[in-house]
């Protein structure tokens, strides 16, 4: 079953006579009714106003797992830092246009995931200029909500995937064998194609690349959009592409946009500590040619 969700697409491949799509659906209304900042009435919305709001089951995990990812990881990963992407307007141009340091330190003074808090259902901001978003992570997490309501189905055997993120359980009954799926190789002109394929097996796979928004400055440096959440400025970057494999996606779809922000070797240090995530690199050398590094046995 396909459609559309997120602002991107979505397929699950599932093992039963049922159909379960007007289900998927319900749960994604509900999902965008919690976390989409493009619903003007969603509650991370109402919360970006300043409304009094009591969040649900689904912020509230998104929200705890984002606080656990933001400390690991010493802030590369942060919620909060949404109005600074905005205000570099990744996508409008491809030149980068410096940006006034006096509007960068305005708005950094309310970065920070924490500066906020969870009481119960309640989400507490130390300032109301603080905006929230969980792009980073939401769609990973649709990935678990739709896998869990399967397994919840007692459905043993499932590929979920929204815009590339990636969970599996059991096998590709049809081929009667492990899911197979594939890493993208990155091209700068838009089009798609798969660098390698890989069998996956309960587990789930995101992927972040750089290589999409991007800008370039007078010297032909590349800036990712994604932005050093200490400095406010677009991290230069030698990196285009991180795949990370996880238990569930909303992790490896958290990780995938953290690793870029904290480059390959401050990546391979992380790592030492955390065996449970598997990654891929793709990057490029100073010939400007591609090279690869697998780290805690991504799979071949």
């Amino acid at each position: 079953m396909s459609g559309t969700v997120f602002g991107t697409s979505y397929s699950v491949i599932y093992d039963s006579d049922e159909n379960y799509q007007k289900a998927f659906e319900n749960l994604f209304e509900v999902l965008n009714g919690s976390l989409s900042t493009y619903q003007i009435d969603s509650d991370i919305s109402k919360l970006n106003r300043n409304e009094l709001v009591k969040i649900d089951e689904h912020f509230i995990k998104v929200f705890d797992a984002s606080k656990k990812i933001f400390e690991l990881t010493n802030g590369a990963f942060d919620p909060t830092i949404g109005n600074i992407v905005n205000a570099w307007q990744f996508g409008a141009q491809d030149i980068i246009q410096e940006l006034d340091s006096l509007k960068i330190d305005s708005l950094m003074q309310f970065v920070g995931f924490d500066k906020t808090r969870r009481i119960n259902t309640s989400i507490e901001k130390d300032h109301p200029n603080i905006y929230m978003e969980f792009n980073a992570i939401a769609k990973g997490y649709g990935v678990d909500v739709i896998g869990e309501f399967l397994e919840g189905k007692n459905i043993k055997n499932y590929l979920v995937e929204i815009g590339g993120e990636i969970r599996v359980r059991g096998i590709n009954t049809e081929k009667q064998k492990a899911w197979t799926v594939g890493v993208e190789r990155p091209h700068f002109d838009g089009t798609q194609s798969v660098f390698k394929a890989i069998p996956l097996k309960d587990a789930a796979m995101a992927t972040s690349g750089t290589y999409r928004k991007f800008k370039v400055d007078e010297n032909g440096n590349k800036y990712s959009h994604i932005i050093d959440t200490k400095t406010g400025y677009p991290s230069k970057t030698n990196l285009l592409s991180i795949t990370v494999i996880s238990d569930d996606c909303m992790t490896a779809d958290a990780y995938a946009t953290a690793f870029k922000a904290m480059g390959i070797e401050k990546i391979k240090s992380f790592l030492k500590h955390h065996p449970e995530l598997k990654v891929f690199l793709i990057f490029e050398n100073e010939d400007n040619a591609f090279e690869t590094l697998s780290l805690n046995g991504f799979p071949d």
